[in-house]
């Protein structure tokens, strides 16, 4: 599945998520190579991904004779473990927080607010229901209760966030997605690889959606949300292209101590929470 709109770093942190997180290991750089060249991203990409993932934090390098093997840093398995609560888990239970930002950093929390989905009320004032991201300075956090069974919480988001633009998003990943099962369901035949690439497009599309999200409670959003219809969408896909994914790991995806695993307890469960969803 070529995709020549695919960042190679966004990429291989995909490749990372749905592949390394919950089998452990550090790859060989020759698999995100041969992955990335599938979906159209070239070695020389691949390479100059991998050393800005370093200098981040993200991967660190190992050599075993002449190849170089690459892990997440223990910082970004945290990181990574999270997302895949997120994409795998069931939803969370939203809560309504509002958070005044004190100190002289208040600027630099007030981005990572918004980049977990809070809306700003004022310089220093933001309100959202998703968990809190890390912040630098001192703040002061009221969680909040709606009364009067929220009859005013669809103004409130429709004031506070561009609910637009992620319902475009939603719904592109519904066309494009959807096309792709029809396909599957009339009997298009993919080889292993390409079964790998397939899923990990699906998880890459998937995650830039969601990670964005400011994931409102339902009763706030408009009654066309077309999230829960996505989220089934993902869930059947990822199951039906696991098996020859997994398989295909299991064969060539190598580490420092031999190959990965097809399966572990940690795939098996994302693919028990995924049956939950259908």
């Amino acid at each position: 599945m070529s995709n020549a709109s695919l960042r190679a770093a966004s990429f291989i942190v995909t490749i990372y998520g749905d592949v390394v997180e919950p089998r452990g290991g550090a790859i060989w750089i020759g698999n995100l190579i041969e992955t990335c060249a599938e979906v159209g991203i070239s070695e020389t990409l691949v390479r100059t991904a991998v050393s800005r993932l370093m200098a981040a934090g993200q991967l660190a390098g190992e050599r075993e004779g002449r190849r170089s093997y690459y892990r997440l840093t223990a910082a970004a398995q945290t990181d990574f473990a999270a997302a895949a609560r997120l994409l795998f888990g069931p939803p969370e239970q939203p809560l309504w927080r509002f958070v005044y930002l004190g100190g002289t950093a208040f600027e630099t929390d007030a981005r990572a607010l918004e980049q977990a989905g809070y809306s700003r009320l004022g310089s220093r004032l933001s309100i959202g229901s998703r968990p809190l991201p890390q912040l630098s300075g001192g703040a002061v956090v009221f969680n909040a209760e709606v009364a009067g069974g929220g009859s005013g919480l669809k103004e409130l988001a429709a004031e506070y966030w561009d609910l637009s633009n992620y319902a475009e998003a939603y719904r592109e990943f519904l066309q494009r997605f959807g096309a792709f099962s029809e396909a599957l369901a009339r009997g298009e035949k993919l080889g292993p690889i390409e079964h790998l690439a397939a899923r990990l497009v699906l998880v890459h599309q998937y995650r830039m959606i969601v990670l964005h999200d400011p994931r409102l409670p339902a009763v706030a959003l408009p009654g066309d949300w077309p999230q829960a219809e996505v989220r089934r969408l993902f869930a059947d896909l990822y199951i039906r292209l696991s098996r020859k994914a997994d398989d295909f790991i299991a064969h060539r995806f190598l580490t420092a101590d031999g190959p990965l695993p097809a399966q572990t307890g940690a795939t098996r469960h994302r693919i028990d929470e995924l049956l939950a969803i259908m």
